[in-house]
């Protein structure tokens, strides 16, 4: 007798109405660990802290032994809501309205991680016996400071013995139709605050003060023009967007004794964050040789860049999305960073989930056809994998 498939909806909307606010659990790794236990998952609830931030649950859960081993990686935290009132439904109701299942992190991620998990019990309930291992890595700290969770729990999957050949992260990677992309890799983050100190004065007496703000605005103005790369076969031109110039004076006639700048760098395999520093230093010590100053500089790094190259597992997601959708997904490294920074420094990894259209949005919703579409695509993608030599 045939199974019958697993309904992802009554999954989302039990996840959607776990109040997971970062960095709140809210019940949602809960739900999804009792989920995949009756499935013969076996379920390990990690708990990270660390001095200053928040303590993170976590969930691994683990079915089969031994390669090939496919990871599902993913976060059931959320943002808040912000005005509730503004919603059409409530937030956290996970209500059905017009063919839509409404609610916070419907898209981001909680209709991935419903839509994988449906995905994988039709796999396992369908197939006796199969040579591999599916794992899930599902984090509550995405959406925060990013410290105590999927970072941590892939620490802690090395050293336990479970790090996956290859790893699919859920985040909504869809632009306008479901599949008409899949990211293979993100921009690296720098982020700079360059300060330089002067000397207070009068403004009707400039030649006794010392002004730092031309300066700085001289610099700003060479960072901001330059061009940093032209891109490459993946990446587009790196970028680099100033994002405050402050002085700190709301007096018209006092020269202020400091300014500072902060500016962020968006970069592609181009660069590393030694190469960007050196460059930003050098370019402080062009403008200290010409006008003089006392400069300060400091970097904040977020994210290194990272490319999966397109090869067999890549292959066969956008062959898996293509036969699903009749859509061939472009390769994509746009938008900002996800966790997938983490997990390529211990496999392949690429990004594929819903359309993010009202993604941290009011009204955040996923069509119930989209959310099944998505868990077909995911199936697909797990009966491809196991059944080819990768």
């Amino acid at each position: 007798m045939k199974n019958t498939p697993t309904d992802p909806v009554p999954v989302l909307q039990e996840l959607i109405r776990c109040r997971s606010v970062t960095p709140a659990e809210g019940g949602a790794l809960t739900y999804l660990e009792n989920l995949l236990s009756q499935h013969g998952f076996v379920c390990h609830r990690l708990v990270f802290r660390e001095e200053g931030t928040p303590d993170v649950e976590n969930l691994f859960a683990r079915i089969g032994s031994g390669a090939p081993h496919l990871c599902f990686a993913g976060h059931t935290d959320v943002v808040p809501e912000g005005i509730a009132e503004a919603w059409t439904h409530p937030p956290f109701a996970a209500e059905i309205s017009n063919g839509y299942v409404y609610g916070r992190g419907a898209c981001d991620m909680k209709g991935s991680v419903a839509a994988f998990a449906a995905a994988a019990i039709d796999f396992i309930r369908g197939t006796r016996k199969f040579k591999g291992s599916i794992s899930f890595l599902i984090t509550g700290d995405e959406e925060g400071p990013a410290i105590n969770g999927t970072a941590k729990v892939l620490q802690w999957m090395r050293e336990n013995g479970h790090v996956p050949d290859h790893c699919i992260v859920g985040e909504p990677s869809s632009a306008e139709k479901l599949g008409d992309t899949i990211k293979i890799g993100r921009r690296g983050s720098l982020s700079f605050t360059v300060t330089v100190e002067g000397k207070q004065g009068h403004a009707a007496y400039p030649h006794k003060a010392d002004n730092p703000i031309p300066k700085l605005a001289r610099f700003v103005d060479r960072i901001a023009a330059a061009k940093l790369d032209d891109g490459n076969e993946h990446f587009d031109p790196s970028t680099l967007a100033v994002t405050t110039f402050d002085v700190g004076n709301p007096a018209g006639n006092v020269i202020p004794s400091r300014a500072t700048a902060k500016f962020n760098i968006r970069f592609s395999t181009e660069h590393g964050f030694a190469s960007l520093k050196g460059w930003v230093e050098d370019e402080v010590a062009k403008i200290t040789a010409e006008m003089g100053g006392a400069w300060t500089v400091s970097a904040t790094e977020g994210a290194d860049a990272f490319i999966t190259e397109p090869g067999r597992f890549v292959g066969l997601v956008q062959d898996a999305v293509e036969r699903e959708t009749g859509i061939l997904p472009k390769l994509s490294t746009s938008g900002g960073t996800s966790d997938a920074r983490f997990v390529k420094d211990y496999c392949p990894v690429l990004e594929f989930g819903p359309v993010n259209a009202t993604i941290h949005q009011t009204d955040e919703r996923m069509a119930i056809e989209e959310l099944r579409a998505t868990q077909a695509i995911y199936g697909r993608i797990i009966a491809d994998y196991f059944s080819a030599e990768l």
